[in-house]
């Protein structure tokens, strides 16, 4: 695969599923995560040519990088002054993580009306027609088009240019955004329930009650650098349905019992920083790994997702074998109780499909103990309310990194 290194930036056709590929994106970026970051953030000038954004969110997505070492590095080339919209971007995954945690009948929601929305395409061809040519790019809307295809070739779109799909598919198409929320979580390699779920509701005026985003084929063409020059967008926001954004819930954090007894470790890939667990590892009697297909049908993720996250998982493993020795994989729950754990220790697992397979799961007497990082347990609980609030914190995240 050709490599082409531009004003520090790593340009990739591919995003190679392995820490060392995300570390050596890592160090391209940074000269530029600065005040060249902050100026060009805004333009997608295509798949081939992503060069001014750092494709970092699959590796952070994973944890195969930590939010605390992209930091660091950063913080370690830039001043906070200079980086403070890339500083920002990190924070904004975290703040969707800790609000959607705190708000998990959010998600409840969506996947309730997403199963009765996937009913209706087996009843209404129109319905089944309009999304059938939006998830393969056949609308007729040229940059619409072009993006709904580069998602699925190569499971990444531009930031901006997710907006305007949202954009596009909600107040445009006006197709559920729900539908179009799937879509995107079914095929970025970046996707994540929290981040997805609640920037779609924020386009379509459900999340900021009564603030939507709207598209302009002026603001596309220009950021586009003239790529695309879309015709007859909607100019009149519609406005999605949905609950009010409920009472927050408390955050609960397992405690580790001292001296465990009888106990496993269950591996996954929503979160392979398996640094926690370490200490955890010489009296384990096994250790487990999901594997990275337990999606409900019909809602399965595309094979390059399912194969990115299997190889993610394959060189995680690969860098750990000194520390794991023999790991089982599984596809189900039921071989843990084979054994008969007094307990499993896992990596918490955030709200998403993932959790809800674990969740459903009948444990009997086996105690689940779910192991929180520190930037997650500092950081969550300050999703209050909105990212503003939260940004005001950020100054002090940054400090308790050291």
């Amino acid at each position: 695969m050709r490599v082409i290194k531009l004003r520090g930036y790593m340009n990739s056709p591919a995003i190679i599923p392995t820490r060392e590929a995300g570390l050596e994106r890592l160090k391209a970026f940074l000269p530029s995560a600065g005040k060249e970051y902050a100026a060009l953030r805004n333009y997608d000038l295509g798949p081939e040519n992503h060069l001014s954004v750092s494709m970092l969110s699959p590796y952070i997505r994973h944890r195969v990088l930590t939010e605390t070492e992209v930091l660091k590095s950063v913080l370690s080339s830039q001043s906070q002054k200079s980086a403070e919209k890339f500083i920002q971007e990190i924070f904004w995954r975290t703040y969707w993580k800790g609000w959607l945690e705190m708000r998990p009948a959010v998600w409840a929601e969506y996947c309730s009306n997403l199963n009765k929305l996937y009913d209706q395409l087996q009843t209404q061809s129109g319905l089944r027609k309009s999304w059938e040519e939006a998830c393969i790019g056949n609308t007729g809307i040229d940059c619409f088009d072009s993006w709904a295809k580069e998602l699925f070739e190569t499971g990444y779109l531009h930031n901006h240019s997710r907006m305007w799909f949202a954009s596009i598919w909600i107040h445009t198409l006006e197709l559920p955004w729900e539908l179009g929320a799937d879509f995107f979580l079914r095929n970025l390699l970046d996707a994540d329930p929290a981040s997805n779920t609640l920037s779609w509701r924020w386009v379509g005026g459900a999340q900021t009650v009564g603030k939507t985003y709207l598209a302009s084929a002026q603001n596309i063409h220009k950021f586009t650098k003239g790529r695309f020059s879309p015709r007859n967008l909607s100019k009149t926001p519609k406005m999605i349905q949905g609950s009010n954004n409920p009472n927050r819930l408390p955050i609960s954090f397992d405690a580790v019992p001292d001296n465990p007894k009888k106990y496993a470790i269950l591996l996954h890939w929503e979160d392979m920083d398996w640094s926690g667990l370490k200490d955890l590892l010489p009296n384990a009697k096994k250790i487990f790994c999901l594997v990275p297909n337990n999606e409900p049908k019909p809602l399965i993720a595309s094979n390059l997702q399912q194969n990115f996250r299997k190889k993610l998982v394959d060189d995680s493993l690969m860098r750990w074998q000194k520390n794991f020795g023999s790991v089982e994989f599984i596809e189900n729950l039921e071989a843990l109780k084979s054994d008969a754990f007094d307990t499993i220790f896992t990596n918490y697992i955030t709200v998403g499909h993932t959790r809800d397979f674990i969740q459903n799961f009948d444990w009997g007497s086996t105690k689940l103990i779910k192991i929180t990082h520190d930037y997650d347990r500092r950081t969550w609980p300050h999703a209050t309310h909105g990212f503003f609030r939260f940004k005001d914190q950020i100054g002090n995240f940054l400090l308790a990194l050291n």
